[in-house]
């Protein structure tokens, strides 16, 4: 297995980035990259992992992960049918994740999920999706790529306790999303019409927003990848 690892002092954090997959090779998203290292930890790209042993020892050398955006997940992983022609699986990647999930919840180390991140962990903790929330939920406003909505932060929370503000404008870019939130999920953020953009459970940090796109042109999302490398460290 090849990992690409900036060279550093090894007190610095380790995280992992899970990769995508285009017809050539696996590729991490350099905005999430780029979002860790701005908040003092180093990237590492997590190649596409195909069994059990692979994800215990990729754990074992970082210091916490982030699932990223992409494809689906797949429906039969939480007892459903693909709905329509939107619903769009990649298989390897699913496989990929879901163990590489596995080994992460299984190692206690920090978790945060964003976007395709937080539909798979929702689902591996016991909860199900929106398969396309076009169809499902037609009350709500466009969640799909680039769109621009407020989000209402609830409660304590982890998001609230870092950006400090009652509502923030994000943007998003997703058609799943949280429907039956896993047990012990708590909620830590929601869109106008209610769906679930951000949350907590155990050692998760879930994310619909797309934080890593955000922070370019608003630091008040630095504050979420400094404190999760705080987490990581």
């Amino acid at each position: 297995m090849f990992v690409a690892v900036v060279s550093c002092h090894r007190n610095v954090p380790l995280i992992g980035v899970t990769s995508q997959r285009n017809d050539y090779f696996d590729a991490g998203g350099q905005q999430y990259s780029e979002a860790v290292e701005y908040a003092g930890a180093v990237a590492v790209v997590v190649p596409m992992i195909h069994n059990e042993q692979e994800a215990t020892r990729m754990m074992e050398k970082l210091d916490g992960v982030i699932f990223t955006g992409g494809p689906d997940v797949d429906p039969a992983w939480y007892g459903e049918e693909v709905l329509n022609e939107k619903v769009e699986i990649d298989t390897l990647r699913n496989r990929s994740d879901s163990l590489l999930a596995r080994a992460a919840l299984a190692s206690g180390k920090p978790i945060m999920a964003i976007c395709r991140g937080s539909q798979l962990m929702n689902v591996m903790l016991g909860g199900t999706l929106y398969q396309d929330i076009p169809t499902q939920r037609p009350d709500a406003a466009s969640h799909t790529a680039g769109s621009i909505l407020w989000i209402y932060l609830e409660g304590e929370s982890f998001l609230k306790d870092l950006l400090q503000v009652d509502s923030i404008r994000i943007y998003c870019a997703h058609h799943e999303a949280v429907k039956d939130p896993a047990p012990g999920m708590k909620i830590a953020a929601r869109s106008g019409e209610g769906i679930i953009e951000a949350w907590e459970c155990g050692t998760v940090w879930g994310l619909q927003v797309h934080s890593e796109g955000l922070l370019p042109y608003d630091d008040r999302w630095g504050a979420l990848f400094r404190a999760f490398v705080k987490r990581c460290e």
